[in-house]
Formats: structure tokens, sequence, C-alpha cells
């Protein structure tokens, strides 16, 4: 009962953010689906419709929503290969896509096609809404388009479920079985002369169980279409063919075989039990003759394994990439093979961890756990064109979205089967390598004036401080600070809350609140001016109730907060060349400690040290702990984001490209090699690629630095001296 009181209080109180409702749909659009399928778990619906279109518009943009994903095809065409977003910008909300459909009309009969994939349950980054539907709208002058009841519909039955194992309770997709026997050819296609069957209309726009239709925020998937697999390599037994994929990416499985009917093709990735846990894959069931067939659901790895039974002959085997619609335009090479490789591990990891939303990892989770996206974010200002910078902003909305009544906020959201308030990670996603992270270094603030009362009231009313001005350590729903151990959480609370502090007074003068903001000067002043005296053992920094190994985490936390004098760094040298205990997740604020203290080469030596063992598996990606099986933490998945935060400091610490105004408007350049001879790191932003080239010959150093229009850098001179470089190229001794 308690659950569903708090679920009852959730769906019923107004959202931090205000949820405006889309007016692009007509009041005569209907959400529709079949009278058949309510909420069947893993269904498959057909719908199709025939619109007769006198005059070709100028432009006509469809509106389209579901629960959970399309494939929309006009006159036979592919238009979208996986539409729609998971389900949950807020409670009782539903995204939809925007569609420019007017370069697949004709004049005369035109027919739309859309196959509906239903998840049907709950998962870690996805609510069902309960009900198997479509909302289709197109409007322009003397031409309406709505979903209703004159649209066919029908329940695909050639898809179908697999037997177990079957996927993991943190994934709202399923296995994808297809029965070719019962496959429904053409039904896409004009020339199709059967009928699916009536639709059912359910409700209008903006309407429970769907509710408020939310416009999709990001890009729809880049897409690949089919491609020949770089390698394939069959077993021994003939059985398996393994197929090599270019690198760790999305993919979904193409074949092409001649087969008697009934016998079952397995699909499935090397990453199928990625994380300790089953993941998704897929099954065909052959019909009689030659026939190829597309698994829709993408699978991630890098290999995509193809189990055939005796008495099929393999025709062609292709797959197809889709992800997030970003280049990787950032880059990072020096004359270290190690570090670059780093860099370009890491800046795969990013991609291959961003779709609906920033995951944790594309297998056995895919949930936006917010520890793991506020170092996302970070990385994607330095590896991704500016469309990639978006998914943090649908990111941001979603948590204060889905703020408690009592001001509590928890990951991973929209999700209704865990959500939990860690408070250290709640404090990270505020604070300043989070939303204050997202604002500066995008330059976009539009967010702020919407989730600011929510930050504050979780700053404020969730959390107490004592009477020194700390504050006092939540249990929230799960006190984690890191994997592994020696972990001093009540010193680490102390450093994540004066950042989190740190942004919402920044956040406080941008939105002309000066009263907030003096409030909270005073209270980062007190812990500032006690900090020392509290924590400070002589040696390291330590409180009195953790009686543990002296934590690392803390102690660069400690220097990146700004709460470790100047005077402390020698100390605090001697603990990080001494204590290893922080898993790849906080490995990055350790790394940045040093570059802020001056020690690149210990940093560098350090980067190496805690990477080699996992640089030396044959992966495009990094993982969630330091190695496989017994180091990897947490279920170990070998494509975990979080350890990608080397690819900030190589970008931001080591080459020293940081923006000292909102977008990068104006930069400073301060690269700190260490023992290196040569670096050079491109860096997108909204007006241009800045480019920085470092060369290092005994004690002089040249820097190359090429300036975006409409931005200005600052190039640090030796000595303490600075340079201001309008627009151009320019070398510097």
């Amino acid at each position: 009962m308690k659950k569903l009181f708090l679920l009852i209080l959730i769906l019923i109180s107004v959202a931090a953010i205000q949820v405006k409702a889309a007016d692009e749909f007509p009041p005569q659009a209907r959400w529709i689906g079949s009278e058949h399928c309510q909420s069947t778990p893993n269904s498959w619906l057909c719908f199709r419709k025939t619109v007769e279109v006198t005059d070709i518009p100028g432009k006509l943009m469809a509106n389209i929503a579901v629960d959970s994903k399309y494939w929309l095809w006009i006159n036979g065409k592919m238009v979208v290969f996986e539409g729609g977003l998971k389900r949950g910008p807020a409670p009782g909300a539903t995204y939809y896509d925007q569609i420019d459909i007017t370069p697949y009309l004709t004049k005369g009969e035109n027919v739309i096609a859309l196959l509906v994939w239903h998840f049907g349950k709950n998962g870690f980054s996805h609510v069902n809404s309960g009900t198997a539907a479509l909302l289709f709208s197109a409007q322009s002058t003397g031409l309406t388009i709505v979903s209703d009841k004159t649209w066919q519909c029908k329940v695909y039955q050639a898809y179908e479920n697999t037997g177990a194992p079957f996927p993991n309770y943190r994934l709202s997709e399923s296995n994808i079985r297809f029965d070719a026997r019962k496959e429904l050819a053409g039904w896409n296609l004009p020339e199709f002369s059967g009928r699916l069957g009536a639709s059912i209309e359910i409700a209008s726009p903006n309407e429970m169980p769907f509710g408020k239709l939310i416009l999709r925020p990001i890009p729809m998937w880049k897409d690949s279409g089919l491609k020949d697999y770089p390698e394939v390599v069959k077993n021994e037994t003939g059985d398996t063919i393994r197929c090599r994929l270019p690198y760790n990416c999305q993919a979904t499985p193409y074949l092409k075989v001649k087969a008697p009917a009934g016998l079952l093709i397995g699909m499935l990735t090397d990453n199928y039990t990625g994380g300790s846990a089953n993941n998704v894959r897929a099954e065909y069931v052959t019909r009689e003759g030659e026939q190829e067939y597309e698994s829709l659901g993408w699978m991630n790895g890098h290999e995509m394994l193809y189990v055939i039974p005796a008495g099929v002959e393999v025709l062609g085997l292709k797959y197809r990439e889709t992800g997030y619609n970003a280049d990787i335009k950032g880059s990072f090479i020096c004359n270290d093979d190690f570090l670059t490789e780093l860099w370009k591990r890491s800046a795969r990891t990013l991609y291959i961890t961003m779709r609906d939303n920033y995951m944790d990892c594309p297998d056995r989770e895919r949930a936006q756990w917010w520890g793991d996206e506020v170092n996302e974010l970070g990385e994607a200002f330095y590896a991704l064109d500016p469309r990639g910078w978006q998914l943090a902003t649908k990111g941001i909305y979603e948590l204060m979205n889905w703020q408690r009544p009592d001001g509590i906020i928890a990951s991973p959201v929209p999700s209704l089967n865990w959500c939990k308030e860690l408070p250290l990670q709640m404090l990270a996603s505020v604070g300043w390598y989070g939303f204050y992270t997202q604002a500066f270094y995008s330059g976009d603030y539009s967010f702020v004036p919407k989730i600011y009362d929510g930050m504050r009231k979780y700053l404020h009313e969730v959390w107490e401080v004592d009477m020194q001005g700390f504050p006092v350590p939540r249990p929230g729903d799960w006190n984690w600070g890191d994997w592994g151990a020696n972990i001093d959480l009540e010193l680490l609370t102390t450093c994540w809350y004066y950042l989190a502090l740190k942004a919402e007074k920044e956040f406080a003068l941008y939105l002309h609140k000066q009263y907030d903001a003096n409030r909270i000067d005073k209270m980062m002043k007190r812990i500032s001016a006690t900090f020392d005296h509290r924590y400070w053992t002589g040696t390291a920094y330590r409180s009195k109730s953790y009686k543990g190994e002296t934590d690392d985490r803390s102690q660069a936390m400690a220097v990146v907060s700004g709460l470790a004098p100047v005077s402390r760094r020698k100390a605090l040298l001697k603990v990080l060349k001494k204590e290893y205990h922080a898993s790849p997740y906080m490995e990055k604020y350790i790394l940045e400690a040093l570059f802020m203290m001056g020690e690149p080469d210990f940093a560098l030596e350090r980067m190496r040290n805690r990477y080699t063992k996992m640089m030396a598996y044959p992966y495009t990606t990094l993982f969630e702990g330091w190695g496989i099986g017994a180091d990897g933490f947490g279920g170990g998945t070998i494509n975990h984001a979080w350890s990608g935060g080397t690819l900030t400091i190589l970008s931001q610490k080591l080459c020293g490209i940081e923006p000292l105004e909102p977008g990068f408007k104006c930069f400073r350049v301060a690269p700190q090699l260490g023992a290196l001879r040569e670096a050079s790191a491109v860096v997108p932003t909204l007006y241009g690629d800045i480019k920085v080239d470092i060369k290092k010959e005994s004690r002089m150093m040249t820097v190359h630095v090429v300036v975006p229009q409409g931005t200005v850098a600052v190039v640090a001179l030796p000595g303490g001296k600075e340079k201001v470089l309008p627009p151009g190229s320019y070398l510097l001794p």
C-alpha cells in the first residue's frame, strides 16, 4: 500500500517543470489500437491508412506518438527506422516525434504504414502506459491526416516471445522471435490487397493513459543502412557464424537464407551476458524457400552471432548500425600511443552509452544513472558535435520532473522498477559537474529557471546542516559513494554538497536572485572556513567516524571542490601516490585534482597504472571496473561511460582547453604536457572547432591555436603571462 500511495502522490503532484500539452494534434485525432491487444508485453501491431492527396503541400510535418517504438513507411519507402522515445518525460507523459513526410508523398493515393512495438512492461528507463497504441496527425492547407477508427490495424502474430532465458528485469525490451510462416507479406506496401482489420479509438491527445504529449527533444537516430560485416568466421562445428562488427556498436542483425519451413535461427551478440545478466537476443523461424529478415531490436557488442541449424543455406548476412545522431568530432592525439588509444576508447564508450537517454551500459540496464551521466555529459563537450549535448538537457528535465513531492530526487528515471535516491549521485547531478557544467559549457541556460526551485528544495529542505553548517549525511535509499572499499562517505558528502551549493549560487546570480546568492555564499564560507579544522589529520583528510584506509577519492574531491588549501597539496600528493581505492567512476576526479595541483607527470603515471590492465583487452570500449570478473564491480560491464572521464582530462587539462565564458565564447588554453613531447586536440563548439597543437623541445614549447569566429582565446604563456587571441590561426612560442 505504501508503494501505491507514493505512486499516486507522484502522479497527482505538480511537476517541478510545468509540462505544456502539445497542440500539434487536432481534436479529431485519436489514440488508436486493436481490440485484440491492450498491454500484452512484447506485442507488435500493424497500422495502415490510404490517403488521397490532391496537391502535395510545400511541407507536411507528421506528429507521431506511440508506446513504445515504431517503424514508418510511406508508399513502400522506409521513412523512419525506429521512431519514438522510451516513455516518461514526466509522470503520466509521453514523447512524440515530428517528421517531415513531404518528400515521400505523391499525387493520388498514398499508403501510410506503421509497425508499432509495444514493450508492455516497465524497465529502468521506461514507464509502461498499459496500452499499445498509435497517435498520428499531419496538417497543412487542404490536407489533414489523423489517426482514427478509419485506420486499419492488426496484431502481427508472426512476432512472438522466445522461450527462456529472458532479458533481466532492468530492461523494458523483450527478446524478439519472428515466425516467418506467419508473415503478413507486403502489408506495408501499396500493392497489398488484403485487409488488416479495424482500429479502435482509445483516447484523445493529452489524455490518460498516455498523458501530456512532449515533443522529442533530441534528433532522430543515425542510420547506417544495411552493411557487410568486416569479418565473418564460422566455428569448427559450423553451427555458429561469428560476424565481427567494426567496433562495439548498437546494431540490428539481417540475414538472407534458403531453408525448409520451421527451422530456428538464433541471433545474439558477444555481449549477451554483459554485466553478468541476460540481455536481449532474437530468433527467426524459417518458412519454405529463399527469404530475408532483419530483427528490429538493437543489440550491442563487438560480434554478432548467428546460430544456424542444419538445413539452412546462408545467402547473406549484414548489419545495420543505429545510434544517437551526433558525430565524434572531437579528437586527441599525442606522442604516447597508449593515451591516444585511451581517448579513442573513451569516445567510443561514450557514444555507445547514448540513445534514448544516457546509460550506465547498453546491455544490462540501459538506465539513466546520474553518477554516470555527470561524467558522460562532461565528456560530450570534448568529443561530440553540439547535437550530442542535447541528451543531457533531456535528462535534466526528466530527473527534475520526477522529483518526489517531498523534494527528493532519485534515479534512474523514468522508472517505476527501481528509482532510488543515491544522495551523493544526486548532489553530483544538481551540482558543479552536472547541471552547471551542462549550462556553462553549452551556453544554454534555458532549463535553469525551470529546475531552480526544485534544485533549491532538494538542497535546503531535503538536506539538513549541522551546527557548523556542514551537511548531515543522508542514508537516502542507497547511500552509495563509489564501487570498491575504503570510502569516507561523510567527507565525500561535504565536498559534493559544497559543489552543489557552488552551482546553485551561480544559477541564483544568473536568475538575479541576489538574496539566494548571498545566503548560499554564507553557507559556503562557513564550510570553507572550518573544513581543514574538521577533517585535516596532519597527513590527509578524514572524518572522525571513518576507520578505513585513507580514501583517495575524498582527498581529490577536497581539491577539485576548492576546499583544500594550496598548502595541503604536497601532503595530498603523497597520499595519492600511495592510495588506489577508487573505481573508474571516481578516478576521473583524482586525475583532475592532480592536474589542478600542477602534477601532470604523476597524473599520467597514475592514469597508465590504472588503465593498463583494462586497455590490454581486445575491446574498443572501457569497463565498469578495472577488469572483468572479480575486478569488474557491480556486474562488470565492458562498456561503461563513467570510465571515459580520462577523455575529459586529456582534452581539458592536459591540452588545457576550458571555457571562460558560456559556450566557449571565450576559452583558455593552458597546456600541461608533463613528460609528453607533443599533443593536439580538437574541441567542437557552437562557433566551430577549437584546434590546439602543442610541441615541446627541450625547454621551448610552441602552441598552435585555431580560434573560431565569434570566440576569443586566452593562452597561458611562460612566467604566468597570458595572451588574448581574436579569431584566427596563431603559432605562439
